[in-house]
């Protein structure tokens, strides 16, 4: 319990940046996969073929992998750069990884979402002359969006338990910094390991029952 509290300043800063790096993927990733989910149901088949590729490229790639490609790939070989600072940069090359990854997942939600929308109203809005862009708009992704309120916020509890990944290219979030509390305090393992695992509960749970309040309230009645 000393080393937590010894620590805890570090571990503050830590845990900030895992928000910091939760929140910014997860706007990225829902305006990402919108676009995508968009796509799937576009009435253009090359939009579609290249949503559903990229949906499933990403969707059965680790996300080891997607983060390591960012860092390397990214970062190193191909020079992207978004500051002068090396940790900066590798962390908005996380949230790249992230949102991109992300985003596949969010497209399905947002398209089984779609889904549950009748087919009727989409027509109706045909007929009343709205475009496709119109359509989904102002009729179908309102509708959709309150329909999977639930999902999304599984995902984004998800996506909070994903940035521990972004350790493997030295984002020093939550998990590589617990790698180094223990490397420096030996004799507070456990103490250290239910201390983080606590945090990351006190940053899910209320996730979780926000999403769900929220699904309840604003669900759509058929």
């Amino acid at each position: 319990m000393g080393a937590l509290v010894e620590e805890f300043p570090v571990i503050l800063g830590a845990f900030w940046l895992t928000i910091r790096l939760t929140l910014a993927s997860a706007v990225a990733a829902l305006v990402l996969g919108t676009v995508l989910a968009a796509m799937r149901v576009s009435p253009f088949g090359v939009l579609r073929g290249v949503a559903t590729a990229y949906v499933n490229t990403l969707r059965n790639t680790p996300l080891t992998l997607v983060i390591v490609f960012c860092g390397l790939g990214l970062g190193l070989v191909l020079d992207v750069s978004f500051s002068e600072s090396l940790s900066t940069n590798y962390l908005w090359l996380s949230i790249i990884g992230l949102s991109a990854y992300t985003a596949a997942f969010v497209c399905e939600a947002i398209r089984s979402g779609i889904n549950t929308v009748p087919v009727g109203q989409a027509e109706a809005a045909r007929a009343l002359g709205l475009t496709f862009t119109q359509n989904l708009r102002f009729i179908v992704l309102p509708q959709a969006f309150r329909a999977i309120i639930a999902p999304l916020g599984s995902l984004l509890i998800a996506l909070t338990k994903n940035t521990t990944v972004a350790a493997a290219i030295g984002v020093a979030e939550a998990s590589l910094t617990m790698k180094s509390l223990f490397e420096r305090h030996q004799d507070s393992v456990v103490a250290i390991f239910f201390g983080f695992a606590l945090a990351f509960l006190v940053l899910t749970l209320p996730t979780g029952l926000f999403f769900g309040w929220l699904s309840r309230r604003l669900k759509v009645v058929r």
